[in-house]
């Protein structure tokens, strides 16, 4: 499991309702389905941790380690 949280690089506050999918290294893992963030910006995926890129509103916002919570600015 592991969360993505959005966030306004002008404003720094978190951002609700933008679409996020996550797309995993390898051709076994294959890309979430969307989901969308919350009151607090964020949006939590059942899936296992691992090696990916980030993918906001059909954007690429980041590519790296998702474990855990990771941040990414809009």
């Amino acid at each position: 499991m592991f969360t993505i949280k959005v966030v306004s690089s002008s404003t720094g506050n978190s951002i609700k309702g933008k679409r996020v999918a996550v797309s995993f290294t390898g051709w076994s893992r294959g890309i979430t389905d969307s989901k969308y963030t919350d009151a607090n910006g964020e949006v939590h995926f059942d899936s296992d941790p691992g090696e990916g890129e980030v993918f906001l509103d059909g954007k690429s916002v980041f590519r790296g380690k998702i474990a855990g919570r990771v941040i990414v600015y809009e």
